[in-house]
């Protein structure tokens, strides 16, 4: 199957994707802030954490489903380019795995939440995970 853009069309809909300030991150921020956690927003870590609590060393990655390789129902390989997506997506779940052992190995202790846990169905049981993760 080709794709039905154009080059140009294409690029311009990849760039206008957010690698920042994404519904996930707000809603998992809103969630923090109202339970009292305060936290560091970016750090200039290894990965540059989403969320970063630099008095008790812990980091928090939000995950897209899709750019992040994480298999639940919102993860399918794309059906064109697919040589590209492979390479694009397995390099990002390497560096994923890279960035977390460096923060480790440097006494951070990190939590990957997933776009799919910041959904209503799953909320509950991500908040019980975060408040565990800040407590501890």
């Amino acid at each position: 199957m080709t794709d039905v853009l154009t080059k140009a069309q294409r690029r311009h809909c990849m760039s206008s994707i957010r690698d920042r300030d994404t519904k996930p991150e707000i809603t998992v921020r809103k969630w923090l802030w109202a339970n009292g956690f305060r936290y560091r927003l970016r750090g200039k870590l290894p990965g540059k954490p989403d969320i970063v609590f630099p008095g008790q060393r812990k980091v928090i990655f939000i995950h897209g489903c899709f750019w992040h390789c994480h298999h639940c129902r919102f993860f399918k390989w794309p059906g064109t380019n697919t040589t590209f997506w492979r390479e694009k997506i397995t390099g990002n779940v390497e560096r994923d795995k890279r960035n977390r052992a460096a923060l480790k190995k440097a006494g951070w202790k990190v939590l990957v939440v997933w776009e799919c846990e910041t959904k209503s169905v799953a909320q509950r049981t991500l908040w019980r995970r975060i408040r565990r993760f800040g407590e501890n």
